[in-house]
């Protein structure tokens, strides 16, 4: 079930927002007060129905998105950037976030849909996925890539909230370019997607041999970093807010180095596509039925833990034809 919007007191509020056919449901939108206008976290997915909730949500407190003075948003993914252009057409808002993901949407912008399905296809046959999972249909919905951000963050910066004190905690893993965003005025992180309380996020990587790279190993070590923080309560961008930051960090460490064990155990000395070795993993679903992008994102998880794998000396890659092989070191 859905939540209701909600006063969170000291002058900040959460409005859920729905994401149109998805288990997640709903993206949790924060907007913190002050004295040029509410500044919001995160803004939804684009559709007409998520637009209709901030709105109407926001308006539950007498806030008119007209009036909102900027929107941070924690990473670049639809259900949180989606809406950011729509708000900055009707306010005038600003839009920011982390440089890293920042060129991401510039880069977005400018190869269009149709690049992006050439880079797709590259990745796919490297990865040694069956003809099948080229050509058949996908399940995936295309989506505009999100507005390009006016302004750009890096680890450490205050955000233009003006009378509080909202700053940037650089946690790359999930994107690129990731942030969490520390209130210390009321001692709370919104964590976005980096530390949830029941699920953990997509770890994956992009293409699935892009080098010099490693966004698992990167996330590990942003979980440590966050989890050093004595912060009062934890608001994430899905699910509800909790306490205890430390002890959910670590829950969640244990998970991925549950999942590289795993993965090291399906290592050989016979060399392995990324797309077999996917296939034989545990999913909550079964690989055969499972759907084409789904598919693919479970190939994108596993390389990123293969290349943490890579980094810590335990598996190595065999040649370098299409497609590619691992091996266990």
């Amino acid at each position: 079930m859905q939540p209701e919007p909600e006063d969170l007191g000291g002058g900040l509020w959460s409005v859920p927002v729905p994401i149109p056919n998805n288990p997640l449901s709903y993206t949790l939108v924060y907007a913190v007060e002050s004295p040029r206008g509410p500044v919001l976290i995160d803004a939804g997915w684009q559709h007409e129905d998520a637009w209709t909730a901030l709105r109407d949500g926001l308006g539950t407190f007498g806030i008119d998105v007209a009036d909102v003075y900027g929107v941070v948003v924690t990473h670049f993914h639809p259900d949180h950037a989606g809406l950011a252009g729509r708000v900055r057409e009707t306010s005038g808002a600003w839009i920011a976030m982390h440089h890293s993901d920042a060129g991401i949407v510039r880069l977005f912008n400018e190869v269009g849909q149709g690049g992006r399905r050439s880079f797709e296809l590259t990745a796919l046959r490297r990865a040694g996925a069956a003809e099948s999972d080229l050509t058949g249909p996908t399940q995936q919905t295309r989506v505009s890539p999100p507005a390009v951000p006016d302004r750009e963050l890096s680890d450490g910066d205050l955000v233009d909230v003006p009378g509080r004190r909202l700053q940037a905690v650089w946690t790359p893993g999930h994107t690129p370019g990731h942030i969490c965003l520390h209130l210390e005025d009321g001692d709370r992180l919104f964590t976005g997607d980096h530390v949830l309380p029941r699920i953990t996020p997509h770890i994956g990587l992009y293409p699935y041999d892009t080098p010099d790279v490693d966004p698992l190993s990167d996330f590990l070590g942003s979980l440590d970093k966050v989890s050093a923080m004595t912060v009062d309560e934890v608001l994430p961008a899905h699910q509800h807010r909790f306490r205890g930051l430390e002890d959910r960090a670590r829950e969640i460490i244990a998970h991925h180095e549950e999942r590289l064990a795993e993965v090291a155990a399906l290592l050989s000395s016979r060399p392995t596509t990324l797309w077999d070795l996917t296939a034989g993993l545990t999913w909550r679903h079964p690989w055969a039925e499972m759907a084409q992008q789904a598919r693919r994102m479970a190939a994108a998880e596993a390389a990123a833990h293969l290349r943490t794998l890579e980094t810590r000396g335990t598996a190595r890659r065999e040649g370098a034809d299409d497609p590619l092989r691992y091996v266990l070191r």
